[in-house]
């Protein structure tokens, strides 16, 4: 499940740089933009950053912390219910490992047997093995709307914040360091010490901060601001969730 969950979100990087070459990622978003994508999603992200600016007098960057804080607040509930459904799937491991070694052949009536068996495993235990991917899709539309907001609202490139302009590259690159040094606390943090025991997924927490850096370097620093905010509150919400999950595996780490 972690490694389903690593591999959604180098999907939505890998989605978020795709978007970055869409036709109306230079097209300014006003009140007049058709479709339901500018409509329902992009237009009211612009309109929230906006609107939060005014009340700071034209501080974007501060706009930009506030309603990056407010989305992922709004999808803690998603975010804790994808925690509760990976502790279940890991809980079944060592049944589902039976399974395997019991239904070893390759033949397709074994393998029929084993989904079958597999499927009463997890109705038995109340758990759905794709409801961990659902509240990662679900935040995706989001994230990626936010994101479109950042890029096609006109007034945040015309200000600055901090030591950077918002609309320019950080001429510095702090906060894409920044940026690929958070990723990596946060994918850690979610991997709790299972690196160790998957090359792959070892190989995952070192490219997610690189590709992250890469794009970061490459993007306005609004959009570099808005990945650092949401990877400290990520950090901080993932403490809270799997804390004891976390301090567990790192102490397994420090005896071995």
């Amino acid at each position: 499940m972690v490694k389903r969950r690593i591999w959604l979100a180098f999907l939505l990087v890998a989605l978020l740089a795709f978007m970055s070459g869409c036709t109306q990622i230079n097209e300014p978003i006003t009140p007049e933009s058709k479709g339901f994508w500018n409509q329902y999603i992009v237009y009211p992200l612009s309109w929230l950053i906006t609107y939060f600016a005014n009340l700071f007098n034209a501080n974007y960057g501060l706009a930009i912390i506030i309603v990056t804080v407010l989305i992922r607040l709004v999808i803690l509930p998603l975010m804790i219910q994808q925690t509760r459904n990976s502790k279940a799937m890991q809980a079944l491991q060592p049944e589902l490992q039976k399974l395997r070694e019991k239904y070893s052949s390759k033949d397709m009536q074994t393998q029929q047997k084993l989904q079958q068996e597999t499927m009463l495993l997890f109705q038995k235990h109340g758990v759905n093995p794709l409801a961990g991917c659902f509240p990662l899709l679900i935040q995706m539309p989001i994230l990626i709307g936010f994101y479109h907001a950042i890029m096609r609202t006109e007034e945040i490139a015309n200000h600055n914040f901090l030591w950077f302009d918002l609309g320019d590259k950080d001429p510095y690159y702090i906060l894409p360091l920044i940026a690929g040094v958070t990723t990596f606390i946060q994918q850690k943090m979610i991997m709790a010490g299972t690196e160790q025991q998957n090359p792959q997924m070892a190989m995952m927490l070192w490219m997610m901060p690189i590709m992250i850096v890469i794009f970061a370097i490459n993007f306005p620093a609004a959009l570099s601001l808005y990945w650092v905010v949401g990877n400290i509150f990520m950090i901080i919400q993932t403490y809270f969730i799997k804390g004891p999950d976390i301090k567990t595996a790192n102490s397994g780490g420090a005896k071995k």
